[in-house]
């Protein structure tokens, strides 16, 4: 994933993987977005055979659980068609100001596209035991409590 120092390093293990919005921009209030980011995660486990263990999708980021052989390749196309699909769900709603923020904060690096969606990188620590699991699950599904957007995590 570009040049992250954060590395997949062995593949038969499950990751704990966050990914930001470039600036922190909150582009997942919006349900059509979301609905975007949704989709795509079920042809993740649907159509790439990725094994989905826990996600949750937040204003500005997404965090997820996530096992594959070939995970960073996965997930490198995954923010690629969304980072894509998002753009055009933004030009087709019209909406200049976003749009404008996300060409503002787009890396110079980045030439292939005026606007940048998706921070680079990803964040991948690797889950080894049944303790860890169960800690990222539960940092997972309690994640918008903490944020104060619900009270229980199965209201998310």
């Amino acid at each position: 994933m570009g040049r992250s120092r954060y590395k997949f390093f062995e593949h038969h293990y499950p990751y704990f993987i966050t990914s930001s919005i470039v600036e922190g921009i909150p582009l997942f209030i919006h349900p059509g977005i979301s609905k975007i980011v949704l989709d795509a995660l079920c042809y993740l486990q649907n159509e790439n055979k990725v094994t989905l263990y826990g996600y949750v999708i937040m204003p500005n980021h997404l965090h997820l659980i996530a096992e594959h052989k070939a995970l960073s390749e996965k997930l490198r196309a995954f923010k690629s068609f969304t980072g894509r699909t998002i753009i055009d769900y933004l030009l087709e709603k019209n909406s200049k100001n976003i749009l404008r923020q996300l060409s503002s904060k787009k890396l110079k690096n980045h030439r292939d596209s005026k606007h940048q969606v998706w921070q680079e990188g990803l964040h991948p620590k690797q889950i080894f035991s049944a303790k860890m699991m169960k800690q990222k699950m539960e940092y997972i599904n309690y994640n918008p409590v903490k944020a104060g957007f619900v009270e229980n995590p199965v209201h998310w």
